[in-house]
């Protein structure tokens, strides 16, 4: 016997007339690429996207196909997602911080057909153009008096070409596990692999980042999401914000301290979400200029770990809530969010924040669970880590051509690369990286505890450790040090700050400072090049 409900397929397309019928005046603010600040709504981005879906359908894109967008965050990528999936196309995120090669060689791999471009990455697209074998047309998401020469052949301005076409339109219909959009994953070793959201999988995975212990979003609220659309699917802020009707303040190509802090501060935002090195970059200028946060009453941060000391600057000077997020490409992607939990609700001082250093527990949606080297399940006791392992409706089944397959197992658990453990309370710790781990005389050092100590230190803007070969221990730990600027920390000052915060056989075996860490396309340690950076480099206890 089957239900007796209604067939209503989960599709992106519905987000959109949700927030236009509900919602229709809830603002999006955006600073624009040009430069002034631009107000739209609901109403108005659902009308845009109905008109750029006709245009695409003019252009001959239909069911399946991959259209590319390089943009930042603002309305008119808002409404290329929409106006690409309401026709069953694919919306490909492509990040421009990734080498030029590799850009073409996923736009080649996901056989794109057309391009949505900023002013700001054309340069980027000129120089691959010659390399792209399926691209036909590019669009500059800009209007007539912005539009710049170009050598490319086939490029049209984005509010021309829209104003070639009205809002009567109807969006297609098609299943609910149809493509809606395509990430890449960072590809720290070989090609990037690339991740296909359906529509019934992003609706999903909106409705599990809107429950109240993970983002809680509502209509009140008045988000400005500064992750970037091309990063991990948005971190789902595309689809999640309008299903909830919540406004949108989005930053466009300025995500420095000064400009982050004047859009929460004038746009009176309620909720944000980005990786560390955001947050540092804002409380860094907040110490240095001076200001408040008002309205600012939580924020999201995944990514990579969050440092202990801006969690605790964002609580105990600010008044905002650090929800402290894990999550993956291949997640959509939200795994954890660290709210708490009744068991833990009588916690203060410094016992809450070593709750809020785990990334949290998984809302409805995602199972998780920690495996040990013969694939045995791991207790939950809060201190045997392994590797973790997920699955779920938003987690994926397999790579786009079937690559990297090794990471899927059996009865769908996806093997994260991550190592962790799971306390008695199902919250969830990240280690390290499986590849990062530092293993000393056999037994494992976290690099991320370790970083996440250092930048603690009120003279230290960034940390990365790295464990280098030890003739005795096989491995030990280098700690790499980028000063705040005017500062001139000693090697024994740093060592001294960490004493007594880890084991003795944790401490770095030495110290050295840098101008600057190498970073991953998406914001995150590049630990590989420290590797090959420091590779000869002689520790002094070996």
């Amino acid at each position: 016997m089957q239900g007796l409900m209604q067939p209503w397929p989960l599709l992106c397309s519905k987000v959109i007339d949700h927030a236009a019928i509900q919602h229709p005046h809830r603002e999006i603010v955006s600073r624009s690429v040009e430069g002034p600040i631009h107000r739209t709504d609901y109403r108005t981005v659902r009308s845009r996207s109905l008109r750029l879906a006709k245009r695409l359908d003019r252009e001959g894109i239909g069911l399946g196909d991959r259209v590319a967008t390089m943009a930042w965050n603002t309305w008119r990528h808002l409404e290329c997602w929409y106006g690409i999936v309401g026709i069953g196309a694919v919306y490909h995120t492509l990040n421009p911080r990734l080498f030029p090669e590799q850009i073409a060689w996923i736009m080649n791999d996901a056989e794109d057909r057309l391009l949505f471009v900023d002013l700001t990455f054309l340069p980027i697209v000129e120089a691959i153009a010659p390399q792209l074998a399926s691209l036909e047309k590019i669009v500059v998401l800009t209007d007539a008096a912005h539009m710049p020469e170009s050598s490319l052949a086939n490029l049209a301005c984005y509010e021309d070409w829209l104003a070639e076409a009205d809002d009567d339109f109807a969006w297609k219909a098609f299943d609910e596990n149809t493509a809606a959009g395509m990430c890449y994953t960072s590809g720290t070793t070989g090609h990037p692999k690339g991740v296909v959201y359906s529509h019934r999988s992003n609706i999903l995975h909106s409705m599990l980042a809107q429950q109240p212990d993970a983002m809680g979003l509502s209509s009140r609220d008045v988000v400005l999401p500064i992750v970037p659309l091309f990063h991990a699917n948005g971190w789902g802020l595309a689809f999640t914000c309008p299903m909830a009707g919540a406004a949108m303040v989005m930053p466009g190509p300025k995500m420095d301290g000064a400009s982050v802090s004047e859009m929460l501060v004038s746009e009176k935002v309620t909720f944000s979400a980005a990786v560390p090195t955001v947050w540092l970059m804002l409380l860094q200028h907040l110490e240095k200029h001076g200001g408040a946060l008002p309205d600012l009453n939580r924020v999201v941060i995944g990514g990579s770990a969050c440092p202990r000391a801006v969690t605790q600057k964002f609580q105990d000077d600010y008044g905002v809530q650090v929800i402290h997020a894990w999550g993956m490409t291949e997640m959509s992607p939200l795994g954890t969010l660290c709210t708490i939990k009744p068991e833990y609700a009588g916690l203060e001082g410094d016992a809450l924040l070593d709750l809020e250093m785990k990334q949290g527990h998984p809302p409805f949606g995602v199972e998780m669970k920690v495996t040990d080297d013969s694939d045995a399940d791991t207790p939950w006791d809060g201190r045997t880590f392994g590797r973790l392992k997920v699955r779920g409706p938003s987690v994926a089944a397999s790579y786009y051509k079937g690559t990297g397959a090794e990471a899927f197992g059996a009865e769908g658990w996806f093997d994260t690369g991550d190592v962790a453990h799971i306390d008695p309370h199902g919250y969830m710790q990240i280690t390290d990286r499986a590849k990062d781990v530092i293993k000393s005389g056999g037994e494992w050092i976290s690099t991320i505890d370790l970083e996440n100590l250092a930048v603690g230190h009120p003279d230290v803007a960034e940390a990365a450790v790295i464990g280098l070969p030890h003739p005795r221990w096989d491995e030990r730990p280098l700690l790499v040090i980028v000063p705040k600027e005017g500062r001139d920390p000693g090697k024994a000052e740093i060592l001294g700050f960490l004493e007594g915060k880890v084991a003795s056989w944790w401490m770095p075996d030495d110290v050295v400072f840098v101008e600057a860490i190498p970073h991953t396309a998406t914001g995150k340690i590049q630990k590989m090049a420290l590797r090959e950076q420091f590779r000869g480099y002689s520790l002094p206890s070996a």
